[in-house]
Parts: structure tokens; C-alpha cells; sequence
């Protein structure tokens, strides 16, 4: 392939700014026929990373936003009745079998416990996915791969992983990247310049280190290109961080308070 082809490619791909060597694991990972779990906080990049890698590599990729609901039928499929008739319709975990693609379960630890059930056979050497309403033993092609991801950092005794399913999959941990990774991230996606995506970069970092308040979650780099993105659009920076960074961050009237003051620490009131 020569070199404008590549520049092509490159520029059809979702965006992802590489932090170390994440893309080498899941491509070998890929070709080995290997499942990957992927560990990160929340806004970290990593359904965007599966996007990347799925284009990068040409697969069709099905993603499932688990949930307290979603059951193994949801993944695998159901009977539905249409037209008076009974037919199978399949699930993306099963159409990713079928057609050979990349089948990535948004974190999974919020789905019911069923669902690692089906997921075990495969996850070994076997490859397969038994469909027990239908009969069919489906035989996952070279190209069908298990991606899973979860927040370490928003689980419960309640809602984890357990050894026996953790051990089966090859394991990235993923963090918010480096400042200057972060800032070419929130430049390019949130379309400012430089200096302003330095300043939301380092506010991001202020408010991760901020401690005494109860946040849940931290300020995510998901969240700082929303708000550059409305900075963008014209709206003013205040505007812009308190309904992109903060707002989401917390309900309490003191925290929304503090949050703001390191807002104008850094851009001024």
C-alpha cells in the first residue's frame, strides 16, 4: 500500500491519539484470536479505541451498552412472532459470529450475571456459541473477536467481574492520558487552539486532584471536548465549563460551588 493510500485510511479512521502501545496488544490479540478486556474510568477513550481498532482492521463492529437489564437472550436472540409466523432473530453477539466481526459489551458488569454464561465458550479454545433455542453450535471464523469493558473504579461487591471470567480475556488498563496527549486529543476533537485546550487540560487536572468533595466520577476527557466544542460554537467559557465539567460531575450546591472556583482559577470570573 503506498503512501497517500495510508494517508487516506488514516483519515477515514475514527480519531484516536495512541498512548503507549494499546494498538500493537489489540491487533496481535486480534490475530490470535485472543479476547480483550479493557479497564478504564469513565470518558477515558476506550469505546473510541474499539471503534479505531475496528476500522483500522476492517471489521464490522456490534456494540452492546450493557445494563441491570439486559439479559443472555439479548445478546444471543429470541424467538419474535411476525406476521403470525415464529421466527429466530439473532443477537449481536450472535450476528458478530456469524459475520466475523468485533462484538464489544460496553461495560459489562452492569449486565445480569447470565450473560457470562454465554460468553465463556467463547472466550477458551473452543470459539463456539451454543444456541440452545435453536440447536446451533456456531463456530466463531478467525476473524470474530470479544471485546468486554468495565470502570475498576465504579464497581461493588455486587458488580464485578469474577476470576474465573477475568482470567480468559487479555487485559488493557486504560487512565485519562498524559497532558500533552489530552490536549492534542481535546484540540482536534473539540476544534480550539492549542493554548485553549491547554488551559481545559489543565483545569481537567485541577479538578482530578481536588479532594474533601464527594465525586463519583472524575472530569472525564469525553467532558472536556464537550465543552470545547461549545466553546467553539461561541458559547463563553464560564457557560461552557459549568455545563460540560461541572454540572455533570455533582448535585450538591457546595460542590458545584467549589468546582466553579478552580473554573476561575484558571479562566477568571
Amino acid at each position: 500500500m503506498n503512501a497517500p493510500v495510508h494517508a487516506k485510511l488514516a483519515s477515514q479512521l475514527p480519531f484516536y491519539q495512541p498512548v503507549a502501545d494499546e494498538c500493537t496488544v489489540f491487533e496481535t490479540a486480534w490475530r490470535q484470536q485472543l479476547p480483550v478486556l479493557i479497564k478504564g474510568p469513565t470518558g477515558c477513550g476506550k469505546t473510541r479505541f474499539v471503534a479505531h481498532m475496528a476500522a483500522k482492521l476492517g471489521l464490522p463492529l456490534f456494540t452492546v451498552s450493557c445494563h441491570d437489564d439486559l439479559s443472555a437472550a439479548d445478546l444471543v436472540g429470541r424467538h419474535l412472532i411476525a406476521g403470525g409466523d415464529t421466527r429466530w432473530c439473532d443477537g449481536p453477539l450472535t450476528r458478530a459470529v456469524r459475520e466475523g466481526g468485533i462484538c464489544y459489551l460496553d461495560e459489562v458488569v452492569e449486565a445480569r450475571k447470565d450473560t457470562t454464561v454465554v460468553l465463556h465458550p467463547l472466550t477458551d479454545d473452543r470459539r463456539i456459541l451454543p444456541i440452545e433455542r435453536t440447536g446451533e453450535e456456531l463456530q466463531a471464523p478467525p476473524g470474530f473477536m470479544l471485546v468486554v469493558s468495565f470502570n475498576p473504579g465504579y464497581q461493588h461487591v455486587l458488580k464485578t467481574l469474577k476470576p474465573s471470567t477475568r482470567q480468559r480475556f487479555v487485559a488493557l488498563s486504560f487512565d485519562f492520558p498524559l497532558p500533552e496527549v489530552e490536549r492534542a486529543v481535546v484540540q482536534h476533537e473539540g476544534g480550539v487552539d492549542e493554548r485553549l485546550a491547554a488551559q481545559l487540560v489543565t483545569l481537567a487536572g485541577q479538578i482530578r486532584r481536588l479532594t474533601g468533595y464527594d465525586l463519583d466520577e472524575a472530569v472525564s476527557t469525553r467532558l472536556l471536548v464537550y465543552c470545547a466544542k461549545l466553546i467553539a460554537s461561541g458559547m463563553g467559557v464560564r457557560l461552557a465549563c459549568r455545563t460540560a465539567l461541572v454540572e455533570p460531575l455533582s448535585d450538591e450546591a457546595d460542590t458545584l460551588a467549589a468546582l466553579m472556583a478552580v473554573v476561575d482559577t484558571q479562566f477568571g470570573a
